[in-house]
């Protein structure tokens, strides 16, 4: 087993895998068989390519992932790859960030994209309908999958690009960790459905509904929340998602750091919640990242 483990410097519920850039280039060839194109059309291509992943180091980091993500005490995995050079480009990531999911589960269908990923720019100019490419707001914390009938497990994003960015920090807070967990998760107000819908760009035509918290198979409280999407009903879930959103953002336990460039977020989505800084203004901002989202395998 050639890959790294430690603790994140910001938390030990993180855990940092790194790849060298030598086992990286034993990737290059297994990779080259599969085309982005054929990727996308022909689902089992990516089991092929999560197994070339695996075998190259030793079967274990399907293992390693899998414990990881499904352990309450950490559930986050941050994985860099050794990237400097060239030979190493967007294909490669896409290819490479495919692997890590398929080693853990399949991934749900992303409307939005019409593909198994999405890859989209935050930019300094912006006229879309959602927060996620709104690049001088803070993102604020939530999970993914609130609108959607599929279940999410799980969120990998994957930072391709970066060009004159200041700020823009990615920020996670662990749901035991956040200091009002025990009052909001036991209001009955978050145990009461919610309507959950979503702006036009997601192009999902339905809205579903489901509380806010709800419990895990040992008793502990899980999340499904984000600021834009619910629809409250009445006064009553109107102030209750403003005290959540409030007690979120004011949380002195949240963590933040920056990602570099190649590497990858890999979150449970019940009990992490993840969000942005916001950028520093310049002209020539871009920002590139692809975005996995799926169940684990049973």
């Amino acid at each position: 087993m050639s890959f790294t483990i430690e603790d994140h410097k910001a938390s030990n519920r993180v855990r940092v895998i790194k790849f060298k850039e030598a086992d990286l280039d034993r990737l290059i060839f297994p990779f080259k068989k599969h085309s982005i194109l054929s990727l996308e059309y022909k689902p089992f291509s990516r089991f092929s390519l999560a197994k070339s992943l695996d075998e190259v180091f030793e079967n274990k980091l399907s293992e390693t992932l899998i414990k990881i993500l499904n352990d309450r005490n950490t559930g986050t995995v941050i994985v860099e790859p050794e990237i400097k050079n060239k030979k190493f480009d967007k294909d490669f990531l896409v290819k490479l960030s495919t692997g890590l999911a398929y080693l853990v589960g399949n991934p749900n269908f992303d409307s939005m994209t019409d593909k198994y990923y999405a890859r989209f720019h935050v930019k300094h100019q912006d006229s879309s309908d959602s927060y996620l490419r709104k690049a001088y707001t803070n993102l604020d914390l939530h999970t993914d999958g609130t609108y959607v009938n599929e279940k999410t497990d799980w969120l990998i994003m994957t930072k391709m690009e970066e060009q004159n960015v200041s700020g823009g920090e990615s920020v996670i807070l662990h749901l035991d960790d956040w200091e009002h967990l025990d009052d909001l998760s036991n209001d009955p107000v978050g145990q009461q459905n919610f309507t959950w819908g979503s702006p036009k760009s997601k192009n999902v035509d339905y809205k579903v509904e489901h509380p806010v918290f709800t419990k895990d198979k040992n008793g502990k409280p899980t999340i499904s929340y984000i600021d834009q999407f619910p629809e409250p009903k009445n006064m009553e879930q109107g102030l209750y998602l403003q005290k959540l959103s409030d007690a979120l953002e004011e949380s002195k336990n949240k963590i933040s750091f920056p990602l570099p460039v190649g590497s990858t977020i890999f979150s449970n989505n019940y009990f992490w919640l993840h969000g942005r800084k916001a950028f520093k203004e310049h002209t020539g901002l871009s920002r590139e990242l692809l975005r996995i989202r799926g169940t684990f395998f049973n």
